[in-house]
Order: C-alpha cells, then structure tokens, then sequence
C-alpha cells in the first residue's frame, strides 16, 4: 500500500492546523507556505475534510480553518480513509455494507492473510492521533520546555 499525495499532504495540513491552531482558525494561506503545498490543491483536501467533518471552516477577517474536534479525537486513520478510501492491500478486503467485492471471497486462504494485513495497518493507523504527532513534534523541536543551567 503506498499513500498518494492526497493522502500525505492531508495528514500534514491536518497536524499544521493541531499544531498552530488551538481554538484559532489558520488561514489555507499560511498552511500552504508552512507546509510547501499549493493553495490550490488544499483547497481541494480541506473540502473533503470538511465533507467528512474533521475540520470546520471559519468566515470573516479572522477567518480560516481550525479542526472540528481535538486533535486528540482524529486520528491518522481517519484523514487516510477520507482522503484515500479503505485502507486495504487488495481489492478483496474491502467490504461494501458487510459484503465482499470479491466472487472468490468465501473459498479464498489469501483473503484471511490479506484481512490480518488490512486490520494491522488500521489499527496502526487508528492508534496515532494528531495530539501525539504534535507532541512528538514539540520533543523534536524542544518546544515548551524550560532548560534551567
């Protein structure tokens, strides 16, 4: 499984907005020039987030766009799946209202292998949220840390 642009430009808006954020909306202006990704292409990743809820837009001078609920509620498994889809190594395990797209689903032992990769990388995915990415950031940087000598 390797993830598209969408998805990765995704995930680093998302962790821009939890990082510089807070209870402020940051304009797509800023995002772009602080995460070297078009206006015009946020534009089409913050529509979808949107859609889905993850992020709210706000209007006026102030205005911009600030995560719909704390980043320690959004996962990285959730921008993955709205941006790319299902997050699945084959065709096979991915499943429509309960059903899988697969005729050869139900005698197929590869299917089982496939269904344990899918389901480790999700919850892998579903396991890392943007406050833990944001602190991890914050470690790196020695951001809000006070060094006594």
């Amino acid at each position: 499984m390797k993830l598209s642009t969408k998805g990765r430009y995704g995930i680093r808006a998302m962790f821009d907005l939890a990082l510089y954020g807070g209870e402020n909306a940051i304009t797509l202006k800023s995002v772009a020039q602080r995460e070297h990704i078009s206006e015009k292409y946020l534009e089409h990743l913050f529509s979808s987030l949107k859609k889905a809820g993850l992020i709210h837009s706000v209007r006026g001078a102030q205005g911009g766009y600030r995560l719909a609920r704390p980043a320690s509620e959004i996962t990285i498994g959730d921008i993955i799946r709205v941006l790319e889809g299902p997050v699945a190594p084959t065709d096979c395990v991915i499943e429509e209202n309960g059903d899988a797209v697969c005729e050869r689903s139900n005698d197929c032992v590869m299917r089982t292998i496939w269904r344990r990769v899918r389901d480790a990388v999700n919850e892998i995915l579903d396991g890392i949220t943007l406050e833990e990415i944001v602190e991890e950031q914050r470690k790196l940087t020695g951001e809000g840390y006070m060094y006594y000598i």
